[in-house]
């Protein structure tokens, strides 16, 4: 049996929408943030040394890592495998360079400014002594101006049109690629600025929300709110 270990409101909700599309039983072991820090507890280092979400365990294997989990998962039980949803593109075809791309692109390229957006917003709303608070808001609101937002517009835009090639990223189909750029597409409307004024991220968004799997995931998962 698979058990996802599973924070709220983490990247774990992903990998539970990933079990519902493919029909596998498994369990969920919950985990809830520290309300001050939003930090995971301390317990998840007793499933990884790294203490962090999300975090499957397959019978006496462990795996962290969204990337390693969600292509673990689809090699076992998708891809045609046990009757599983094909989730990849065929090898050798220009959707599965597009999988693969984008696989890594998710968590390599598209969320390190949006985490850099959340942790200097932090920064400006953080409690420090009244002659230090200026400073500190004015050189977080510099460096947003200057290199985290443009970044984040320079991603949004790619995305935008590359997406304006096919109706999922890797192709027609829709695959595991998509279920991992689902998290750095949901942070960028919750804190990035996506919203409708670029329609085909807007609308894709739209299309994995309306998925009865993506909908299932969130009933099992409980709330889900990417912090802003």
């Amino acid at each position: 049996m698979i058990t996802v270990h599973h924070l709220n409101n983490s990247r774990s909700q992903r990998v539970l929408w990933l079990l519902e599309e493919l029909g596998v039983p498994y369990e969920i072991r919950r985990y809830e943030r520290d309300r001050k820090t939003m930090l995971a507890p301390p317990e998840l280092r007793q499933v990884h040394p790294l203490g962090k979400s999300p975090v499957i365990t397959d019978g006496a294997f462990t795996l962290a890592e969204s990337g390693a989990i969600i292509e673990h998962l689809i090699e076992q039980h998708g891809s045609g495998a046990n009757a599983g949803p094909v989730l990849v593109p065929a090898p050798g075809t220009p959707e599965r360079l597009r999988y693969r791309y984008w696989m890594h692109y998710a968590e390599g390229s598209a969320m390190p400014p949006l985490l850099l957006k959340l942790v200097f917003d932090q920064i400006e709303k953080a409690k420090m002594p009244f002659f230090a608070r200026p400073i500190a808001k004015a050189i977080a609101a510099k460096t947003k101006a200057a290199f985290i937002l443009p970044n984040i517009r320079q991603h949004l835009d790619y995305m935008e049109a590359e997406l304006g090639k096919s109706e999922w990223f890797a192709g027609d189909e829709f695959s595991g690629a998509d279920i991992q750029m689902s998290f750095p597409l949901e942070a960028a409307a919750a804190r990035g600025g996506l919203n409708a004024s670029r329609p085909k991220l807007f609308a894709f968004l739209q299309r994995i929300h309306a998925r009865p799997a993506y909908q299932r995931a969130l009933e099992k998962g409980g709330a889900y709110t990417i912090m802003g």
